[in-house]
């Protein structure tokens, strides 16, 4: 059974910084895609950035050059970096396969505001 449990979230200032982490069972990450979503009130859940077993990232206009994606395969665990956050961040935020593959995990909410 997959498992996918997300941490790392809060309430943050505009312009301030979180990292979110992602910890997966098995070799999940090591051997998938893996990406991260968000899920804001009365919206759909979109992928924001996403990794591939190569290391190769992407990312969404809204947040590119201010989030970041990595992967630590021995710890079979997903990272991202949020730098420079805005109140339109504000969402709960889960991690995955890039196709949204696996079971949900719980996400992580992060909140953005002064």
């Amino acid at each position: 059974q997959v498992q996918l449990v997300e941490s790392g979230g809060g309430l943050v200032q505009p312009g301030g910084s979180l990292r979110l982490s992602c910890t997966a069972s098995g070799t999940i990450v090591r051997d998938n895609a893996m990406g991260w979503y968000r899920q804001a009130p009365g919206k759909p859940r979109e992928l924001v950035a996403s990794i591939t077993t190569g290391g190769r990232t992407n990312y969404a206009d809204s947040v590119k050059a201010r989030f970041t994606i990595s992967r630590d395969n021995a710890e079979n665990t997903v990272y991202l970096q949020l730098n420079n956050l805005k109140p339109e961040d504000t969402a709960v935020y889960f991690c995955n396969h890039v196709g949204g593959y696996f079971p949900w995990g719980q996400g992580t909410q992060v909140t953005v505001s002064s």
